[in-house]
């Protein structure tokens, strides 16, 4: 089905190439598709949803289980519960462990006080432990400012850089 869809959106930038034209006999959906494909926006971080893991506390990627502020998830900074999904050997978490983690990154876009917007291509985390001190020593890739509001400045402390 997803070849279908790249299909058709490719025929459509070829020049609107009917569906008779390449030879196709049964019809076709092509203006959902397209229509699903440009309205297609970015949403919280919520439920199963998978998160890069951005420090080196040993975990590379983590699944959200509880966004534990508001009811439809989580955003720029908030706390989430994650269970580890992938994990580096000889890290300081295992494979299946259930951890607190922050939000650096996300793909919804985020306003700003100025007017602009922040919006990164990735969701990414950094795991925590109970008292909210990352569990890693180093914070890899860009973190925004909008953490220092939430009171995560350790985590800013750690950070290469920040948006």
């Amino acid at each position: 089905m997803a070849a279908s869809i790249l299909f058709r959106v490719g025929r459509s930038i070829l020049g609107g190439l009917s569906n008779n034209a390449l030879g196709a006999s049964r019809p076709s959906s092509k203006s959902a598709d397209m229509d699903f494909l440009s309205q297609q926006t970015r949403t919280f971080i919520q439920m199963r949803t998978n998160l890069k893991v951005v420090d080196n506390s040993g975990a590379k990627r983590v699944m959200c289980i509880q966004a534990l502020k508001g009811k439809k998830g989580a955003r720029l900074g908030d706390v989430i519960v994650a269970s580890v999904k992938e994990a580096h050997v000889g890290g300081k978490v295992k494979k299946g462990d259930v951890h607190y983690a922050v939000v650096v990154r996300a793909a919804m876009p985020r306003g700003r006080c100025d007017g602009s917007e922040v919006k990164f291509d990735d969701n990414a985390v950094v795991l925590i432990n109970k008292q909210g001190e990352p569990i890693g020593t180093r914070v890899f890739g860009p973190v925004p400012h909008e953490l220092r509001k939430k009171k995560h400045l350790k985590i800013l402390s750690l950070a290469e850089q920040i948006a």
